[in-house]
């Protein structure tokens, strides 16, 4: 996932974000709500909000994009730790509440919970065709043909998986590559084909049918798989 993280204290800040890299997820990090706001535009899977900046309240802020109809899941990372400080966040419109300290390996469930829950899906599992993935596991099986004998683990790179995952859960949107580059650690105009090599790639391991080309516009992984 592409995720952003609004966090002042620059300890847990960059803790935060080496250890959401380590786990594959590519992080911008800001620490001043001002910065946030630039960033918002691009294209995040989930907002990473601290409730107490320097310039101002992540709280609010969270309460403003909910009012621009903005549907990205959110998480709130706050000492607060009151019932009525948790109830707030929440009808706020943040969707979890993480108080301070917490394990990076909390963070993470939680992350993938509500992004889950976001997108529809009760569980980290898809299948498309004869794919099976795992998105909380970071696992995709190749199954024959018919349906007949085991499915076959696939190993995919880092920048393979990023690129499936942000297909799969836009599956029956088209996607443009200037997303996708964004999405998987934006590659500049120098490497304009890195995501055709990586669309070939993904194609080769998993099939041609996987994803489409519509040309001129991006790509897409059908609904039906």
């Amino acid at each position: 996932m592409k995720l952003l993280l609004l966090e002042d204290d620059p300890i847990l800040g960059e803790g935060l974000r080496d250890f959401l890299r380590a786990e594959g997820h590519t992080v911008d990090w800001a620490q001043r709500l001002l910065d946030a706001r630039c960033m918002a535009s691009e294209p995040y899977d989930a907002l990473l909000v601290d409730w107490q900046l320097p310039d101002g309240s992540g709280l609010e802020w969270v309460r403003t994009l909910r009012r621009q109809h903005d549907s990205r899941p959110i998480l709130m990372l706050t000492a607060r730790d009151l019932l009525k400080d948790r109830i707030t966040g929440l009808e706020s419109g943040a969707d979890d509440y993480l108080v301070k300290p917490f394990e990076p390996e909390e963070l993470v469930a939680r992350l993938h919970a509500v992004h889950r829950r976001a997108a529809g899906v009760p569980s980290g599992r898809r299948r498309l065709g004869d794919i099976d993935i795992d998105l909380q596991a970071r696992s995709v099986w190749l199954r024959p043909r018919g349906g007949d004998g085991s499915a076959d683990r696939v190993e995919l790179t880092a920048r393979e998986w990023q690129l499936l995952e942000a297909l799969v859960n836009r599956a029956g949107r088209i996607v443009e590559k200037a997303t996708l580059e964004a999405l998987v650690g934006g590659e500049g105009s120098a490497q304009s084909n890195v995501i055709e090599v990586h669309i070939a790639n993904l194609r080769r391991k998993l099939g041609r049918s996987l994803i489409e080309t519509v040309r001129g516009l991006g790509y897409r992984i059908p609904v039906d798989g």
